[in-house]
């Protein structure tokens, strides 16, 4: 396993060295965070895909070197997320995006996580790979970037479960997610007095 991952390693800290590299003194952060939805395919004893569950997760990263859409970027990303509500797991670890396309890059991530289950009697450590693809294009005006897009994971547990899973899942951009609530809400508070019409006074008679 340790001699598999050695490309990918390699290939993100190529990413990061570029990533710094092709920084410039305005860059600033930019942080974006979703919820993922989709399906994880689990099994334990290191059995690959022995059974297909519901996935829900929470990802968000901040991301630092980059001044418009072309540029790399390298930053933490943490998360949280459930496989089947029987299990928890939390992690964090390192994103470097590859800008493919202005509009459409893509992220790697690669990290550690810490799984809480039945099937376990305690915290069970691992380690994850990610890829993310989607739209996800640089802010000029806020330090917060939408993202929405397609991420698929391998999660390697080094626990006594020996647990593995693969994810497939949809990432939505909380802001996105958000956009019904806020319309309802404006929907229900009713016009405001600003937009009422003026009336004009009838001149006398």
């Amino acid at each position: 396993m340790a001699t598999a991952g050695r490309p990918l390693v390699a290939a993100l800290l190529g990413a990061v060295l570029l990533a710094l590299l092709h920084g410039t003194a305005r860059a600033e952060p930019q942080a974006s965070a979703g919820v993922t939805v989709g399906v994880a395919g689990t099994g334990l004893d290191r059995q690959l895909w022995d059974t297909t569950v519901f996935h829900l997760g929470l990802r968000g990263d901040v991301l630092f070197g980059r001044a418009a859409n072309g540029d790399f970027g390298v930053g933490p990303y943490a998360e949280v997320l459930t496989h089947a509500f029987d299990e928890i797991q939390t992690g964090a670890g390192i994103s470097v995006l590859a800008p493919i396309h202005d509009s459409f890059p893509l992220v790697l991530s690669t990290g550690v996580y810490g799984r809480w289950s039945e099937d376990a009697a305690a915290v069970e450590p691992g380690i994850a790979a990610a890829l993310f693809w989607g739209a996800r294009s640089y802010n000029f005006h806020a330090r917060y970037g939408m993202s929405s897009g397609l991420l698929a994971q391998l999660r390697f547990g080094l626990g006594a479960s020996k647990e593995t899973a693969v994810v497939l899942a949809a990432q939505l951009d909380l802001e996105l997610l958000g956009l019904p609530f806020v319309y309802l809400f404006e929907a229900a508070k009713g016009p405001s007095p600003e937009a009422a019409p003026v009336r004009r006074a009838r001149p006398a008679r």
